[in-house]
């Protein structure tokens, strides 16, 4: 892809925010030489070679050189980090083979072939074996874990991959409950988790282009998509800006959802993240683009639209009329968490005549000595909610569950007792919570936990006014939102009906023969046969009014053939 390729040759230029002036030349420090050296090449005098290394590397006390000799005669250097390497595999396809070659390999290494060749493709065993002719590729080639081999006449090192990082097992996403599905999650090295998407997606289409971020961390960023599948304005789109990051470091992937999302400025994400690699291989099927980022369990699905933050991956795994009702469940719950402390702050302060007399009387009683108004009360209880919330995310698990029950039982039974809260805005705050908790995404719920806040300041002015001009604002901004040019509200605005068959409630799998349609795939069919194959009367091979109910030979109470007809014989 030409994209791609321009990527890679400006990502070895110099940074593209010094090339438009946004920052001076020594914005963020780097190492000085290895910018003066950057495109240096590699001396044929190992000698050299060393020096440069241990200027920059020599001064750690895991990093290790093993000098030898080859076929009797070349001087050779292996140079790397003792604690990121894996030393059997160097022992083992490194340094075993070129120690125990014979002199008859040294004669052909002499007269029929270069010497690069005959270690390269005949006396090292490593499978990721490359040739390198840059001085600073060494240096950074060590620092990731590669052990790198020098010999005394060659222009360029060899490059051996055998990076080694002890890592945890491959368990249950922690943050996306799995009900019906695959109980295995990403974890933090990159290779695993590109594994467990080919793992699912054993196609030649799918393709994985790997780049790095950050002057010093050289983090590596893994764009992964469906050839195809995917429209290359979108792959492009994503190169272009990932290609405008210039930071020092990329320590998670949440550092390039902030630099790539549309509006900075918006509570709401644009970017959908997910601990689940099936439900990224689901995304990539429909035309999406996933980016991974060594070190980090959580791929970003882009582009997103609100919708999918209620949708989760069991969603397509029961029958469309239970995910329905789900569905529908969790939308009312999201808009309840909403507007509902809004709701109740306006009908006290502004309009108690909208409510029932007999609930009037029961919340009058209620609020009767309770010293503030309404609005300072949910304010309050709001606070003292995400206080405790955030309490129990930082203590330790097994504290945590308990404090959780301890401050909802007794800091709110004890405001009550004191009357500084009346009981019904407790009620109302116990139900708001909850009704948060029903939204999937962590990041969507918590964009709507903090508009809450506005939304009852704004209600404790002007009423009912009040909540509806809140609600039109919030309307009006989603409307505004874009993820790399798909409108966030899509496919509700603009309509689009195959769209909406996955949004509110979901249709039939066999009724969405089409990928969606706001993504603008090439291949927009995914659904090959016949649907209405499916809207036809199965046939019921083995209905036992059609075939009998035999029982060695001898039927027993069953109708025969002819469905009931009373003139055939019954056998008793």
């Amino acid at each position: 892809m030409a994209m791609w390729q321009w990527f890679k040759r400006r990502s070895r230029q110099s940074s593209p925010n010094q090339q438009l002036g946004k920052f001076p030349a020594k914005a963020i420090p780097v190492n000085e030489t290895m910018e003066q050296n950057e495109n240096a090449k590699i001396s044929p005098h190992v000698e050299a070679t060393i020096s440069f290394v241990e200027q920059l590397l020599g001064e750690n006390d895991d990093f290790v050189m093993r000098e030898l000799r080859i076929f009797g005669q070349y001087s050779a250097v292996v140079m790397y980090f003792a604690d990121l390497i894996d030393k059997q595999y160097l022992n083992e396809h490194i340094l075993k083979p070129m120690m125990l070659t014979s002199t008859q390999e040294q004669g052909n290494a002499n007269e029929s072939r270069p010497l690069k060749e005959v270690l390269l493709n005949e006396t090292l065993y490593a499978c990721e074996g490359r040739t390198e002719g840059r001085l600073t590729e060494v240096v950074q080639a060590i620092v990731q874990g590669e052990t790198v081999l020098l010999v005394e006449g060659l222009e360029e090192a060899f490059h051996f991959n055998t990076r080694h990082v002890d890592k945890r097992s491959i368990t249950q996403p922690e943050t996306e409950q799995v009900i019906r599905g695959a109980r295995e999650g990403f974890i933090e090295l990159l290779g695993t988790n590109l594994s467990l998407l080919r793992y699912r997606l054993p196609t030649p289409d799918l393709r994985v282009k790997t780049i790095r971020i950050g002057r010093v961390t050289k983090s590596k960023v893994a764009v992964c998509y469906l050839d195809g599948i995917v429209n290359p304005a979108l792959v492009e789109e994503v190169f272009n800006r990932l290609s405008l990051i210039d930071i020092d470091g990329i320590i998670d992937i949440g550092y390039l959802e902030q630099f790539i999302e549309d509006n900075h400025l918006s509570p709401f994400p644009q970017i959908q993240n997910t601990e689940r690699p099936d439900k990224a291989v689901a995304n990539l099927l429909e035309g999406r683009v996933i980016l991974l980022v060594d070190g980090s369990p959580f791929a970003l699905i882009l582009p997103t639209v609100f919708s999918q933050f209620y949708q989760t991956v069991e969603d397509y795994s029961e029958r469309f009329l239970l995910v329905s009702f789900i569905r529908l469940a969790r939308l009312v719950a999201l808009i309840f968490s909403l507007i509902f402390p809004s709701l109740y702050v306006a009908l006290i302060s502004f309009n108690p005549e909208l409510i029932p007399t007999e609930f009037a009387v029961a919340v009058s009683g209620g609020r009767a000595g309770v010293p503030f108004p309404s609005v300072i009360e949910v304010l309050v209880m709001e606070i003292s909610m995400e206080v405790l919330r955030e309490a129990t995310l930082r203590l330790p698990q097994q504290v945590g569950g308990a404090l959780s029950i301890v401050g909802v039982l007794v800091i709110g039974q004890a405001a009550v007792a004191a009357g500084f809260i009346s009981p019904i805005t407790v009620v109302i705050i116990a139900l708001t919570t909850i009704g948060s908790f029903a939204t999937p995404a962590y990041n969507a719920a918590l964009a709507l936990r903090m508009l809450r806040f506005p939304l009852v300041i704004i209600a404790g002015i002007f009423g009912l006014y009040g909540v509806m001009i809140g609600l039109i604002l919030i309307a009006n901004h989603m409307l505004s939102l874009r993820s790399f040019g798909v409108p966030y509200l899509s496919p509700i605005v603009p309509g689009n009906f195959q769209g909406m068959k996955d949004t509110i409630a979901r249709f039939p799998l066999w009724s969405m023969p089409k990928r969606p349609a706001l993504l603008h795939t090439p291949n927009a069919t995914r659904l090959g046969m016949d649907v209405e194959a499916f809207k036809q009367a199965p046939n019921n091979t083995l209905d036992p009014l059609k075939v009998g109910n035999t029982r060695r030979g001898n039927t027993d109470g069953a109708s025969s053939p002819s469905n009931g007809d009373s003139s055939s014989d019954h056998t008793d």
